[in-house]
């Protein structure tokens, strides 16, 4: 498995139709950050925001303590939900139900630890920085949540940049689809269904 690098070109959501599956990997690809959801005996879902590590397998990788709630839920439960944010504006999501693990392997916990800090920064760590990481990881007792999408649930973002607009504002329904999912080959120019 390799991490894959920080994308310098997020991917931005088609705004007057729903995105392909091709697009949807591509969203979560290149975005950084999510909330992190999981199930909870009673008051709702448990959700969090997080940075994300997408590898070139297909899993969203993230950085948490043993101890933490997410830690043990996934534990308990295998699955995790992670809304994929678009940091910029008009403001969209994309939701990503996963099957996800616990991982403790040292050698994980630190390279996505250096991912995740890449990405709140803007810039790799560099490599001189691993040993500090390293103890952090075993100070705080760190683990990787492997995620491993099955399934995404998108709607197009729609807004209103002025009040004479608001005539214009439609809103439609999406489904959830498939991970894997094949683009349709019946689709115009645009993507959008024939």
């Amino acid at each position: 498995m390799q991490i894959l690098p920080l994308s310098t070109e997020p991917f931005t959501a088609p705004t007057d139709r729903d995105m392909q599956p091709s697009e949807r990997r591509a969203f979560v690809r290149t975005h950084r950050t999510c909330v992190f959801g999981t199930s909870r005996r009673a008051d709702g879902p448990a959700m969090s925001v997080v940075y994300y590590v997408p590898s070139d397998g297909d899993e969203l990788l993230v950085s948490t303590m043993r101890q933490r709630g997410k830690a043990k839920v996934v534990a308990r439960t295998g699955k995790a939900s992670l809304c994929i944010l678009d940091e910029r504006w008009p403001f969209t999501y994309l939701q990503v139900y996963c099957d996800a693990t616990v991982d403790d392997d040292p050698d994980l916990v630190v390279d996505v630890m250096m991912a995740a800090a890449g990405r709140m920064s803007g810039t790799p760590l560099p490599e001189e920085a691993r040993p500090v990481v390293k103890a952090m990881a075993e100070q705080e007792q760190r683990v990787v949540l492997r995620c491993r999408p099955y399934a995404t649930f998108a709607q197009p973002p729609r807004h209103l940049h002025r009040n004479d607009e608001a005539d214009q504002l439609t809103h439609w329904v999406s489904a959830t689809m498939p991970w894997d999912a094949e683009d349709p080959e019946n689709a115009d120019d645009t993507g959008a269904p024939l």
